[in-house]
């Protein structure tokens, strides 16, 4: 069993953060929550799953903005490297107390390389969801 080396309350911010996407059709996804706008953003774009990425604030430990956006166009530089399609998006804490995080939700990438694209950008977690359209949350340490 995986055993998270990240501080439980952070873990349950994680859980209560509002990850909304940008774009023509805005839309929020909630951690276990069934989307079916994600639904339909999954097959506008031809795809089965999807991640709710960022590079921002490494291990949560918060940087500053000119930081943060150096390593939010590195990751979109990887993306388009990669030839994935991605949204804009920002994940917000309904209490504000946690910075908001510039972010992408990136289409038909599997479980596996969010996870390795998650750790390579240093991330305590990403969000993915499958065919299903329900968000899950993924402890990465």
């Amino acid at each position: 069993m995986f055993q998270s080396v990240i501080d439980p309350a952070t873990v349950q911010a994680y859980r209560e953060t509002h990850y909304c996407v940008r774009g023509p059709s805005p839309f929020v996804l909630r951690i276990g929550e069934f989307s079916p706008d994600l639904l339909v953003a999954q097959e506008r774009h031809k795809s089965e799953c999807s991640a709710f990425i960022t590079a921002c604030n490494p291990y949560s430990q918060v940087l500053d903005g000119p930081g943060n956006s150096l390593r939010q166009a590195e990751l979109v530089q990887e993306l388009a490297f990669r030839g994935i399609a991605f949204l804009e998006g920002i994940g917000q804490h309904p209490s504000n107390a946690w910075a908001s995080e510039e972010s992408f939700l990136v289409f038909g990438i599997s479980l596996e390389a969010a996870k390795a694209l998650g750790r390579r950008f240093e991330q305590n977690a990403i969000v993915w969801s499958a065919a299903d359209a329900v968000p899950q949350l993924i402890l990465l340490r």
